[in-house]
């Protein structure tokens, strides 16, 4: 990997060189040294590094300058690979006399070494070859000999104009004449199972050529990087694309079906499942008419079906080979798909075996069966796992799984009525397992306490309340013990039977689809029934709801697949409440270690990082000893913050102005005197503090109950007249609104002056602006954090969970582990919350910590380091003010332009 000269300012660390763009900070040639050294020895990192101190570029820098020395290494080990056996073909003498210690002459064993030597370099010799063939593939497009590629595209364009015409006129004609078995339309031909020949899983083919030496799969050391969004991943690429290895690096991004399809028709779908199986369908449809060839006479003419115009082979590989030369993110790939007529989604996958940095969304390297379906490999490679501060939440949500009893009587009515529709036209494999998901289905139901032949609405239960269950209890009670879930989770993947239903519902559960004659009188129950469910109690986001609605089958799916786990790493969570319909069952899963153990038991090294990774002993304990991890693989790092140590004032406040002492308990909190006193400290803090103070709440219900109090106690009106409030909304599309308002009034009291100073915005813990969002420079001038946001240790989620750390895990300095659990899950969402204050190395913020539990020392020392090592505890409200009053005083005088 070459890297410009003279374009880039040299960090040098322990013998490694870092190029970077400009001359970096102290930590981060720390930060660089560490990852480089932690790839090095293959280990396991935990690194921490504060938002606004550059860790994207850290990263970047630190891990391509370690691949650069890798790849170096490798083609000098490859040069003295190919000069061994001249070598040794020179020093080797004919003949030799027996070896005693070995039993065998000496020349044998010279003729196997020999041979050995011979083997690895040849295979030397043939990695080499595709390398510089690549490389010269490569070199050619970039500098636009594109000749042989225009060509290609253009004859393809040219066939599949041909092709389509072709497609029209066999339709026409069919649909004109043809005897067809039961008079179906072509369309509704689509909707009929596939005959299902083996429970094996066989290999799909993606649609290649098994002899295109230009897409086998080479040993070229790559890089993953995750992170949570589809955002986030795109402002990587371009900290990629703008540092000093963005000319040379082969990137690919990878993304969803829903992110990179180009397909109009199916883009049209919106939801993420509905979008995979329509394109799988498509695919499986153009390898069915490769394979097919003539249909020999006397045989039933079958019936054209639909084809992506954009799965052309030709057109995937210039679009791989286009993504290899440039650094391009997802927008780009979409954009450079939309113009060569080629899926991103599947060129971009084919770029996976020669690129060097793959960037993609957690779910895609975390989720097995995804990761496999994609392509990934992370045999000796290198993961980074970014914004993984809830990489533990992230992994258990990836593989738990509920439905509701709504969801499941729908899918019943569904999958029955698509079974007496097409009875005669499907194979006896096919209504075997179709049977057996209607049995699952209707014991779902019935431990529930409803019966799945009755409107799920109306049913009562008589025993509400909720109840967990391991795996296998569930299995026994539900009385489906006997059935191979396995076998049916694969028939369910392979069949695509979810998308069938769902084109079935299309057609026939809508009123205005619905047709009168007798053959289809027999449907109008799934229409009747669909219609009573639609009058449920709640409607909710119209995505999701035509989703649960139209498809429920595909949510139950992923409800199977997760009674596949193992009986000692989830459990099954009856929630039995008012009606069926508001009834559900839910898979828990309690150890993510045994996921995240295939990850790094494949790969070379794995880190994980992030701005707030403290408290890490849940990634050591949780994650990292349960996965099987060797403590001495495991290495930390955290590094502190850019900013002069004048320029942050944190402050644990432990009593209020009136000197009624403030502990925000669950007991406690809803006292009048309690809500009283944290007005008071706003109202305080609003006079001294400029611009914008953000107010963080634990919870949503909280945050209403204490603006009512308010509200009604004139407390509200005295805050507005120094700044204007504003709200966190629940629903995430209003966010933007509510974030864009809020900075134009910050910004209009700055330039205009006067009585009002700027604005108050109460936000809630763990919301929508507790995590993502930047209250750099003036939106964010102080920061408060109103008790300690501990989750509910009534949820029985929670209590699962902690009851199987005390089971499965060690006391940790005589603490059980589910009362360490609680702690870290309240200190990681306050250290999350509070770092949205500071953003680069010239702002400045205080944080005010309302609550005398933080000044406790357990709860004290899980603050992050660059916090804690400034934080000023203060038992008396005066002493607080003054020094909060001084420090906005100080930084006024010379604060920079708010952004």
């Amino acid at each position: 990997m070459a890297v410009e000269a003279g374009t880039v300012v040299g960090a040098r660390e322990g013998g490694a060189r870092f190029p970077f763009p400009f001359s970096p900070y102290r930590i981060q040639e720390e930060f660089m040294a560490a990852l480089y050294r932690a790839l090095e020895a293959g280990g396991v990192g935990i690194f921490e590094s504060p938002t606004g101190t550059g860790k994207s570029l850290s990263l970047i820098c630190g891990a391509l300058a370690w691949l650069r020395d890798c790849e170096e290494r490798k083609r000098q080990d490859e040069a003295r690979l190919l000069q061994e056996p001249e070598q040794r073909d020179r020093e080797s003498s004919p003949g030799g006399a027996p070896d005693p210690a070995a039993g065998e002459p000496a020349w044998v064993a010279e003729f196997v070494q020999g041979k050995a030597a011979r083997d690895r370099a040849d295979r030397a010799k043939e990695e080499q070859i595709k390398r510089k063939k690549r490389e010269e593939r490569l070199e050619k497009i970039r500098h636009n000999v594109q000749l042989k590629y225009a060509s290609k595209r253009k004859k393809c364009e040219d066939d599949e104009t041909e092709r389509l015409l072709q497609l029209s006129k066999e339709i026409l004609s069919k649909e004109a004449g043809s005897d067809v078995l039961e008079q179906l339309d072509h369309n509704e031909e689509e909707l009929i199972l596939a005959e299902y020949e083996s429970d094996e899983e066989k290999k799909v083919g993606a649609g290649l050529d098994e002899d295109d030496d230009d897409l086998e799969e080479e040993h070229v050391t790559k890089i993953y990087y995750c992170s949570r969004t589809h955002s986030q991943l795109s402002q990587f690429v371009h900290e990629v694309q703008k540092s000093p290895f963005g000319k040379e690096t082969r990137l690919v991004s990878l993304g969803s079906r829903q992110s990179l399809c180009v397909n109009e028709e199916v883009r049209r779908l919106g939801a993420v499942q509905l979008i995979n199986d329509r394109c799988m369908e498509l695919q499986k449809n153009k390898h069915e008419k490769k394979n097919e060839g003539e249909e020999t006479a006397g045989k039933r003419r079958r019936v054209s079906r639909a084809v992506c115009p954009f799965y052309s082979y030709e057109q995937m590989q210039f679009l791989r080979d286009e993504v290899l030369v440039d650094v391009k993110d997802i927008e780009q790939l979409v954009t450079m798909g939309k113009k060569t007529k080629a899926c991103p989604y599947y060129g971009s996958r084919y770029a996976i075996p020669a690129a060097q940095l793959v960037v993609l969304p957690y779910q895609m390297l975390l989720h097995e069966s995804t990761r496999n379906a994609s392509g990934i490999k992370l045999k000796d490679q290198v993961v980074i796992i970014d914004e993984a501060h809830n990489l533990i939440d992230t992994i258990t949500c990836i593989y738990s799984a509920e439905v509701s009893g709504s969801q499941l009587c729908c899918a019943y009515s569904q999958l029955l009525q698509y079974m007496e529709r097409y009875r005669k036209r499907l194979k006896a494999k096919n209504l075997m397992y179709i049977k057996q998901i209607l049995y699952l289905l209707e014991r779902f139901v019935s431990v529930l306490g409803g019966n799945v032949n009755q409107n799920p609405n109306t049913q009562s239960i008589s025993q509400a309340g909720t109840e967990l269950e391991s795996i296998n209890d569930f299995l026994f009670q539900s009385q489906i013990d006997n059935i191979n879930l396995f076998k049916v989770q694969r028939y369910c993947e392979k069949s695509l039977i979810s998308r069938k239903l769902f084109g079935f519902v299309e057609r026939y559960g809508a009123p205005t689809a619905v047709k009168t004659n007798k053959e289809n009188q027999k449907t109008t129950g799934l229409q009747n029934f669909l219609l009573t469910l639609q009058q449920g109690p709640e409607k909710e986001d119209p995505e999701i709801d035509q989703l649960k609605m139209a498809s429920p089958l595909m949510h139950i799916e992923g409800f199977l697949s997760a009674l596949t786990n193992a009986n000692q790493d989830g459990r099954v969570i009856l929630n039995r409440q008012g009606t069926v319909s508001q009834s559900s069952l839910k898979f828990l899963l309690l150890n993510p270690a045994v996921h995240f153990a295939k990850v790094v038991k494949e790969c070379r090294a794995v880190i994980i990082a992030g701005g707030t990774m403290q408290p890490v002993a849940d990634f050591r304990e949780q994650l990292l000893s349960c996965a099987g991890i060797d403590a001495d693989r495991v290495v930390e790092f955290s590094c502190g913050h850019v900013i002069p140590p004048e320029n942050i004032l944190p402050i644990i406040l432990c009593s209020g102005p009136s000197n009624q002492q403030l502990e925000f308990t669950y007991q406690k909190r809803d006292q009048p005197q309690m809500m009283d006193e944290a007005g008071r400290i706003l109202c305080n803090l609003c006079n001294v503090v400029p611009g914008g103070v953000v107010c963080f709440f634990p919870s949503y219900e909280y945050e209403k109950q204490v603006y009512t109090h308010w509200e009604g106690t004139g407390l509200l009106t005295r805050l507005a007249t120094k700044k204007k409030i504003f709200q966190e909304p629940k629903r995430a599309n209003q966010v933007e609104q509510v974030l864009a308002e809020y900075a134009k009034c910050i910004k209009r009291c700055s330039q205009v002056g006067g009585h009002m100073t700027g604005a108050l915005l109460f936000s809630v813990v763990g919301g929508k602006m507790s995590e993502g969002i930047n209250f750099s420079d003036d939106l964010g001038r102080c920061v408060v954090m109103v008790g300690m946001p501990y989750p509910n240790i009534k949820s029985p989620e929670l209590q699962e969970k902690m009851a199987w750390l005390d089971k499965t895990m060690p006391k940790t300095a005589g603490q059980a582990p589910s009362r360490m659990l609680i702690e870290n899950l309240c200190m990681k969402a306050v250290n999350q919350s509070i770092g949205r204050a500071i953003r680069h190395q010239k702002d400045f913020a205080s944080i005010l910590l309302l609550d005398h539990r933080y000044a406790r020392p357990a709860v004290f020392n899980k603050l992050p380091q660059w916090i804690k090592e400034r934080t000023l505890i203060k038992t008396g409200f005066g002493q607080a003010f003054a020094e909060l009053r001084k420090f906005h005083r100080e930084k006024s005088c010379y604060r920079p332009a708010s952004s």
